[in-house]
């Protein structure tokens, strides 16, 4: 599992350790009081009860909340008042949702554990299920009061806890408290498994989801029975590893299929895929153990939100905080899940709601801020950023995006035409001007097809570390394959740079995210993933046949053998595939469905369905609109994708050949004469004969190769592979013809654009010279040799502009030679008349080498140039003014 992120070390003061939130703030005596207490050594946890205990507790891990009750109330009436029975009869009337009860037994522990900080922690919790927010702060001022004068009481490790999680609530510094607290009472107690529920707990509303999982594993090993660890290593492998967070999902459902976290886990998921029906369901199984369970009426607000239905969502709303109608986090749970289906302006509001009800409350202001950064109001949210970091300094994201907001100040930014777009300075010179070129085409494109002008700024950030460009995107590192992403006004993209040495085309990726911008500002962000993912690849083909995604073999397959996705569960596909060929088919089949739609019902359609989208309506329900039903549209959509599939290679066969790569060339020969028509085994024949560089066999089944499949776009491209034996075979005509069609397909082989260009340059065929360079800098404008070749054919066409554009590049790249650009920008500057700028370069040039002939010789011809451009502009001024002063004295007379 990749790392989430890395422990932030604090060097911001512990205390004060709380903060005016209705509890004493503390005087000096206690706060010195609290660190000694802090500095003591938990002492081992002494077990309550024994068996019976953790009988009744085993109860309620099952959910056996009755029984877990009823076995409490007979110990007590036993007379073991011990707070564990207590706090576990509480907990099980909490979770069963009997609030009033769980008051009641709160109270009755606490006179017969007067000294108990344990339960008046649960007692906060049971007081604002029954909105008695101020007899809950008080049980908070009398536990504060514990702690600070009767500390020696309070070094179990259960106790440790219970202060750990007091001290995070009152604004404690969590770093602090995690290593001062609770790490030293897991290293005293390593058996206990609460101290690790806590840790893992406090990791996770921190993002670090690293720590999260390595401390939730540990709950599960030491209490097996206890479906809190493994519904806790769900969540924090869900956003690296969903194959992992599901199988620890399924175990926590075999212990209590009734567990109420880890039904509230896969309602979040089916929200994610648009099942709503299969949430719908959970959340009544929910609402049966626990009638008032606020997230889940929560969850069912949310649900009502995205299916257009604003009055069930606000009555759901109030039936969430009926039990405490000021609980921060219910809103906050709303508008998370909002901001997850890209309602980024409704999730904001659902923040500031959260933060009415408590202004401290972190969660909603960093979820707010990273809102109104998607949102494009980037003062505010960074503003926002730097308080969360100035309060929590443990908190992943929050470092992160302030460590990469330090960085961006550095960014330069290019205004155009309604863009704002902000790069690296060294990248902006480069290709900065490409960018705003293709965002210009784009807008123009685009907006017009789909009949929307689009709200402006956009804002496209370009960032050379994947690294940042992922915690801009997603708060923290990761992100692999992800190469942009586009949030309705704001674009987030990898640059070249970011990508190694076989980067993707960045012209591709910019149209595909600015077509995001146009579907989503058109529906106001209310459309499906599958669908804007589906226009964006789409439209990609419609631009340049060599962007977006076609068919594969493997693809072929996966559609022939059943594994198409319904059109109805499209969503779902995107958000837990079994492999990353997986989520890349789910975005070819999307693109496959945006395509039957408008090749059998029109343009016109589609654009229908995005209106009625932007109106709140369901996307099943607005393709049952156009399209009969949605059970048909699958059925319809699932034939016309074979009949898709079918038609790729429909002579071939795909058997595959039992041999190695290096077996010998007769074996493969052999092979293919009993297979005459497996492309995998043409293919691996064909490789072989040109490893053994016998050119003039390997002509024929690369040949065959083409004919049996002439768009195969995958590794080993057979018109690559002939155009590399037509060129050793001297035939320079056919290789040409073999790259220009590889071109076709894919374009972002950027050894076949640098061939085709050497190709045209010595055919002096400078047009299709100059578009092969074009291409290259599509694939990578940061690569010096692109640069060089996109210079010497501007130069060799006249194209000053370019000429100037090249040369700047490459000045900024560290050139060998700087000498040699600055004389040769000036050539081209002089051509384009602005001998100031000429003027300028040969100067540098000479400072660079002095005695450069042809330099010192241009800058005599420019200075003359300049010499009489300035004289005829003298005497045409005087000209003027006899002109100015012969009117003036006719008008005298």
């Amino acid at each position: 599992m990749r790392s989430a992120g890395r422990l932030i070390q604090s060097t911001r003061p512990f205390l004060p350790v709380f903060r005016s939130r209705g509890i004493a703030i503390l005087s000096l005596r206690s706060r010195l009081l609290l660190i000694a207490l802090l500095a003591v050594s938990p002492l081992a946890a002494t077990p309550a009860g024994a068996d019976d205990l953790a009988t009744a507790r085993e109860m309620f891990f099952k959910g056996q909340f009755a029984k877990c009750i009823e076995q409490s109330e007979q110990a007590i009436n036993r007379g073991d008042t011990d707070e564990d029975w207590f706090l576990l009869k509480a907990q099980a009337e909490l979770a069963s949702g009997q609030y009033r009860q769980a008051v009641d037994s709160v109270d009755e522990g606490l006179e017969e554990n007067p000294n108990s900080i344990r339960l008046r922690w649960l007692g906060r919790d049971a007081y604002r299920r029954n909105s008695d927010t101020m007899r809950a702060k008080e049980l908070l001022n009398e536990m504060e009061d514990l702690i600070n004068y009767r500390r020696w009481r309070y070094r179990s490790s259960p106790n440790q806890v219970a202060i750990a999680r007091f001290l995070i609530d009152a604004g404690a510094d969590a770093r602090k408290v995690l290593d001062e607290v609770l790490l030293p009472a897991a290293r005293k107690d390593p058996q206990n498994a609460e101290t690790f529920l806590a840790i893992a707990d406090l990791a996770m509303s921190k993002y670090d989801y690293a720590m999260a999982a390595e401390y939730f594993r540990q709950v599960t090993e030491l209490q097996p029975a206890n479906p809190a660890g493994f519904t806790g290593l769900a969540r924090a492998f869900q956003p690296s590893d969903s194959a992992q967070a599901e199988q620890a999902l399924q175990r926590a459902f075999h212990i209590n299929q009734n567990d109420v976290a880890a039904m509230l886990f896969a309602v979040d998921g089916h929200i994610n895929a648009e099942a709503y029906a299969k949430a719908e369901e959970l959340i009544e199984k929910i609402l049966s153990v626990d009638a008032a369970h606020s997230a889940a009426l929560a969850y069912r607000a949310v649900i009502a939100h995205l299916t257009n239905q604003p009055q069930q969502e606000d009555a759901y709303r109030k039936q969430a905080l009926a039990s405490w109608d000021a609980d921060p986090q219910i809103d906050h749970l709303i508008g998370r899940k909002l901001s997850e289906k890209y309602r980024f302006a409704e999730g904001a509001r659902y923040q500031r709601r959260s933060l009415v009800y408590d202004p401290d409350y972190l969660p909603a202001k960093m979820q707010l801020a990273n809102d109104l950064l998607r949102l494009g109001n980037e003062r505010q949210g960074w503003k926002l950023v730097d308080e969360v970091y100035a309060e929590d300094g443990y908190n992943v994201v929050a470092h992160n995006l302030v460590t990469l907001g330090n960085h961006m100040e550095e960014f330069t930014t290019l205004e155009r035409d309604g863009f704002l777009v902000r790069m690296a300075a060294d990248e902006a010179v480069i290709y900065g001007p490409r960018v705003l070129e293709l965002l210009g085409e784009a807008k123009q494109t685009l907006c017009e097809k789909y009949d929307i002008a689009i709200q402006l700024p956009v804002i496209v950030e370009i960032f050379p570390q994947q690294q940042d460009f992922a915690i801009r995107t997603f708060g923290l590192p990761g992100g692999a394959g992800f190469l942009g992403v586009c949030f309705g006004r704001v674009i987030t993209m990898n640059s070249p740079a970011s990508q190694g040495e076989t980067p993707s085309n960045w012209q591709s990726v910019l149209w595909h995210e600015f077509c995001h911008v146009v579907t989503l500002q058109k529906t106001k962000n209310k459309m499906p993933r599958w669908l804007s993912e589906g226009i964006s690849v789409y439209e990609e083909l419609q631009r340049h046949s060599g962007w977006g995604q076609a068919m594969t073999p493997r693809f072929r397959a996966m559609i022939l053998e059943g594994e198409l996705t319904p059109v109805s569960q499209l969503s779902g596909a995107f958000l837990n595939p079994s492999s990353s060929e997986h989520l890349q088919f789910a975005y070819f089949e999307s693109s496959l469905v945006v395509q039957y739609i408008v090749e059998k019902y029109g343009h016109e359609v589609l654009l229908k369905i995005l209106d009625d989208l932007r109106v709140g309506m369901h996307i099943n329900e607005v393709l049952g609109r156009y399209m009969g039903n949605v059970k048909l549209l699958d059925k319809e959509f699932a034939a016309f994708a074979r009949e898709q599939a079918k038609t790729v290679a429909p002579a071939a066969e795909w058997q595959v050949p039992e041999l190695t790569a290096a077996a010998p060339v007769n074996e493969w020969r052999e092979w293919t004469e009993q297979h005459p028509q497996s492309f995998p085994g043409l293919l691996g024949y064909a490789v072989r004969l040109i490893q053994e560089e016998d050119w003039k066999a390997a002509q024929a089944p690369l040949e065959k190769l083409i004919e049996l499949y002439p768009d195969y776009r995958g590794p080993n491209n057979p018109y690559v592979l002939l155009s590399r034996v037509s060129r050793e075979l001297g035939d320079t005509s056919r290789e040409r013809e073999l790259l220009e069609k590889a071109a076709s397909l894919q374009s972002d082989r950027q050894s076949v654009y640098q061939r085709l260009c050497e190709i045209y340059i010595d055919e002096k065929q400078w047009a299709e010279a100059a578009q092969a360079g074009e291409q290259l800098l599509a694939i990578n404008p940061l690569s010096a040799a692109n640069q060089r070749t996109v210079l010497h054919v501007a130069e060799s066409a006249g194209n000053h502009r370019r000429t100037v554009e090249a040369a700047q590049s490459l000045l900024h790249m560290d050139p060998m030679d700087p000498a040699d650009l600055h004389f040769r920008l000036a050539v081209a500057q002089r051509e384009l008349g602005d001998l100031e700028a000429a003027k300028r370069q040969l100067l540098q040039c000479l400072e660079e080498a002095p005695r450069y002939l042809d330099a010192h010789q241009l800058l005599l011809a420019v200075i003359q140039e300049m010499e009489e451009s300035a004289i005829k502009e003298s005497d045409a001024d005087e000209a003027s003014r006899d002109d100015s002063d012969s009117l003036i004295e006719d008008g005298k007379h």
